[in-house]
């Protein structure tokens, strides 16, 4: 962090930097020190050696040189040591005689596959050393090239380093000792080799027999402390082995029975039977560290008493962001020269802040890998308590259901998929600092209105400079004048904040002339983003302090969104579904997109069997016809009444609650519990809804605003103009989290933030959002569409489940409402089984169905539709029980031979 210091003296010049008072005066407050003066600090100053630059250690090409080449050496390796099999007796003499034989004829003369190289490396590694254990070489060799080649995190290098090399010993060893017991050293030399045959001629001589003993004690020592097995077998054979290190906490935690392998071979689908054995061993290694406390640096942050001294602190980036600096040349080579109106520069030594991104020597190590993001991308699968079924238990000793097993093989996206724009640097000079602080300090003095101290904090598009003023001066009086401040800084849009909430001070934000791009792969490598629990995170982009901001969409519980044209709102609506997709597997989380536009978010149809929800019926899971969003979202109102429905026998009060106890296996699948994942429900132009269909699509937006937060759907919205036609006060008063770019009026700014300032936003970008009474300034991540495309290709390339998430089916007829004509010829072969249980119950109940006719829950949702339509059920209403229309089966026989006339 950079701190430049102004400081004007009344009716006095300013100091030299060379004299002797100066160079005596220290370079902080707090410290005794003294500031060494220029020649101290040139005898001080090495020159950087750029002889030696190992920057290509880290060049990927490199690393996929290495990765081919070990691949290449083990295939060799293979072929020379199967070939000495064969023709190793009859190449031993040409080896041997290579140091007085020609080298041309000794390679013809060579019988091996690979000629003569491969005679000699062969003959040297099963001949001279260990023998055919030579072959547990190649495993090392290659699975080394393969973790360097693809980054595959679910390859342990140390497991495989540790078991061959302990076999190659061990092997050699014991393949010696049999040699020597069968005393036919000359024919079966080879398969101890010359290490192996003397070793165990150096045991036999000093133990005799008991070498065979020390060979079985090796061998099982390693096994129980290398598997680490606690137990021997008793009644029912069990062996507790644990391993010590685990590459993937998912894969590690929950592991395929073969029940469970089965089914996801056979065919994968939302609603499989949970209660299949799933064996697991409780892993309590934390992977993921505390996050540390954020660190102030501020320096020479003071108020001056004395009102002829002005000072002005400039800091930048505090956490989690590149280092900067505020300045363009380097620090040391600065002048001071005398500024206008008696202010003089006074830099200080720049703090180097540590990078928080991960750099690409981090993402090769194997300590953390991000290559493959299960381990730092996702939440750690929580350690549950295992309890019995209490009602009708399907088995003893059940382990937790881990709803992830079903795509057991997903790959998260990566982090390499995203571009890197480099630009690591925020492009604010000094010289652009000195100006905007001249003129706001003048334009202050024009209207009589002093100043204690003004500091600048640079951020990614605006800086802000926070000021003090003098005792007695109005606040009002200050906001008033941003539209003079703008004239005189000749910015595009300035923000006064007045005052700055939990601070003491008065914030003018002034536009950047050069603005930073903040790109998505920026946020979501820093250590904020990874090792975020939050159940829906979103990584918005950066504050003004160049803080990463992630926020819960959970919590929110649903995200209004406006912006005119181009200002950046279909790329901030990308950024929301990126931070989702890399944080969240596929059976935790379903998308329903409604996009009138038909092009903004048509290209997450290829995550389709992955991610997205739709009508049953319905071809296109992106839905872009009024009609079909009527049904989506009245479809969306029946899941959420479902879903309260479970939450209610299961005695929850939220996903979160009942989703735990259906993993602890205490609710019952057979009576239609199942696990549920978050739906987020995106519309990208709200307006033209609203202009087609009205009514129809604000009641159920507002009942799913209401309601649905519990149960976990949850809305963005996002709307060009925020006309109050559009965002009416019902659907306003259930967001209370709002997102603005730039709007075109005040109005709109009122309506959509409650408060104005979004008219002064630069656009591209620039956003504020509204959460509570906190109004936050952020610079929105870039998400380019390319990079969209990559990720949805990377996913959709994966196994899927057969279908997209089946939302329950709703029937409407042309004009969208739910009731429509019943035709006796297209009902459900189960129609009138289902009427009779009904009748006989006198409940109208999906779940009845389910148990009653062991159905699925969206065909049982299909007969209750069908005998409302019949007549035989009452209408939906919410939580409650349909009501049974037909008094008695009397009544429904004769009811059901009408139908069949």
């Amino acid at each position: 962090m950079a701190t430049n210091t102004f400081k004007r003296d009344a009716g006095n010049a300013p100091k030299a930097k060379n004299s002797p008072k100066a160079m005596n005066e220290p370079v902080n407050r707090n410290s005794t020190s003294p500031k060494p003066d220029k020649a101290v600090k040139a005898r001080w100053t090495f020159p950087q050696l750029k002889f030696f630059n190992f920057s290509f250690l880290r060049d990927r090409r490199f690393h996929l040189l290495i990765g081919f080449t070990l691949l290449l050496t083990a295939l060799y390796l293979l072929i020379a040591f199967v070939s000495y099999l064969f023709t190793g007796p009859a190449d031993q003499s040409v080896v041997e005689s290579l140091k007085t034989s020609d080298l041309k004829n000794s390679g013809l003369e060579s019988e091996n596959w690979l000629g003569l190289f491969g005679a000699w490396v062969s003959n040297y590694f099963i001949y001279e050393w260990v023998g055919v254990a030579s072959f547990f070489i190649i495993p090392i060799i290659f699975f080394s090239g393969y973790k360097i080649l693809f980054r595959r995190t679910q390859v342990s290098l140390s497991y495989t380093y540790t078991i061959c090399v302990f076999a190659m010993v061990w092997c050699s060893l014991l393949l010696g000792y049999v040699v020597l017991r069968l005393n036919r050293v000359e024919d079966l030399s080879y398969l101890s080799g010359g290490i192996g045959y003397e070793t165990a001629l150096w045991f036999e001589s000093l133990i005799g027999l008991g070498t065979a003993f020390l060979l079985a004690f090796l061998l099982i020592t390693f096994i129980v402390f290398f598997f680490n097995i606690t137990s021997l077998p008793g009644k029912k054979g069990v062996v507790s082995a644990v391993p010590e290190k685990v590459t993937d906490n998912r894969s590690a935690v929950n592991a395929y029975n073969a029940d469970t392998y089965e089914q996801q071979s056979s065919g994968l689908n939302h609603y499989a039977n949970p209660t299949a054995g799933i064996e697991s061993e409780e892993l309590a290694e934390d992977l993921l560290e505390e996050e540390e406390p954020e660190m102030e640096l501020v320096v020479n942050n003071r108020l001056v008493s004395d009102k002829s001294h002005l000072e002005l602190t400039v800091s930048s980036a505090p956490v989690l962001t590149v280092a900067t600096s505020a300045v363009t040349a380097p620090v040391s080579n600065l002048a001071t020269k005398p500024l206008t109106g008696g202010i003089q520069l006074d830099i200080d030594p720049a703090y180097d802040d540590e990078p928080a991104f991960l750099d690409d020597e981090d993402l090769f190590s194997e300590e953390e890998p991000v290559k493959t993001p299960p381990a730092p991308f996702l939440t750690p699968t929580p350690d549950f308590k295992i309890t019995d079924i209490p009602v009708e238990p399907v088995g003893q000793n059940m382990e937790n259901y881990d709803p992830t097993l079903d795509l057991a093989r997903y790959q998260y996206p990566n982090i390499e998929l995203l571009n890197d724009y480099n630009h690591g640097k925020i492009q604010v000079t000094k010289e652009e600092l000195e100006a905007n602080k001249d003129k706001i300090v003048e334009t202050l003095a024009n209207y009589a209105i002093g100043i204690a101290s003004i500091k600048a904090t640079i951020g990614p598009t605006v800086t802000l400079y926070e000021i003090v003023p003098d005792a007695g001066v109005r606040i009002s009086k200050i906001k008033n004048l941003e539209d003079d401040i703008a004239l005189s800084l000749a910015a595009l849009g300035i923000r006064i904040i007045a005052p700055i909430p939990g601070k003491g001070t008065i914030g003018i934000e002034v536009p950047n002339k050069k603005k930073e791009m903040v790109s998505i792969k920026s946020i979501l490598s820093t250590e904020k983003f990874l090792k975020s629990e939050m159940d829906l995170p979103i990584a918005f982009g950066k504050t003004i302090t160049n803080e990463v901001f992630i926020t819960d969409l959970a919590k929110m519980p649903h995200l209004l969104m406006a912006g005119a044209t181009g200002q950046g709102k279909s790329v901030g609506l990308n950024a929301i579904l990126t931070s989702l997709i890399y944080k969240k597997h596929p059976s935790q989380l379903k998308f329903v997109l409604v996009d009138p536009k038909k092009v903004e978010l048509s290209l997450f149809n290829k995550i389709e069997r992955h991610f997205l929800a739709k009508l049953p019926d319905s071809d296109e899971p992106i839905i872009t016809d009024t009609k079909k969003v009527i049904n989506t979202l009245n479809s969306l109102c029946m899941e959420m009444d479902m879903r309260y429905d479970l939450l209610k026998d299961a005695g929850c009060r939220n996903l979160k609650e009942y989703n735990q106890k259906f993993v602890e296996r205490r609710l019952n699948p057979k009576k239609g519990h199942r696990f549920m994942p978050f739906i987020v429900l995106v519309i990208d132009e709200l307006a033209d809804l609203m202009m087609t269909a009205g009514k129809e699509v604000e009641t159920p937006i507002a009942r799913l605003a209401q309601l649905a937060r519990a149960i976990g759907i949850h809305l963005v919205v996002a709307t060009q103009r925020p006309s109050v036609n559009v965002i009416t006060g019902i659907i306003k008063a259930n967001f209370p989290c709002r997102i603005s770019f730039k709007v075109t009026s005040k109005i709109d700014s009122r309506t959509i933030l409650d408060t104005g300032g979004a008219e002064q936003l630069v656009g591209q970008g620039d956003m504020l959002f509204s959460v509570g009474s906190d109004l936050i300034r952020l610079q929105c991540a870039f998400v380019d569409t390319p990079e969209v495309d990559r990720i949805c290709d990377f996913i959709g390339d994966q196994q899927g489940y057969n279908d997209a998430y089946l939302l329950p089916e709703f029937i409407g007829d042309d004009s969208g409402n739910d009731k429509a004509d019943f035709d006796p010829s297209t009902r459900d072969s189960l129609f009138e089984e289902a009427a009779r249980i009904i009748v006989t119950h006198q409940q109208g109940s999906t779940s009845l169905l389910q148990r009653r006719l062991k159905l699925g829950y969206n065909r049982a949702g299909r007969l209750i539709d069908q005998l409302e339509a019949a007549g035989v059920v009452g209408p939906f209403e919410g939580s409650k029980a349909r009501d049974v229309l037909i008094p008695d089966e009397y009544s429904l026989e004769q009811l059901l031979n009408t139908m069949e006339k």
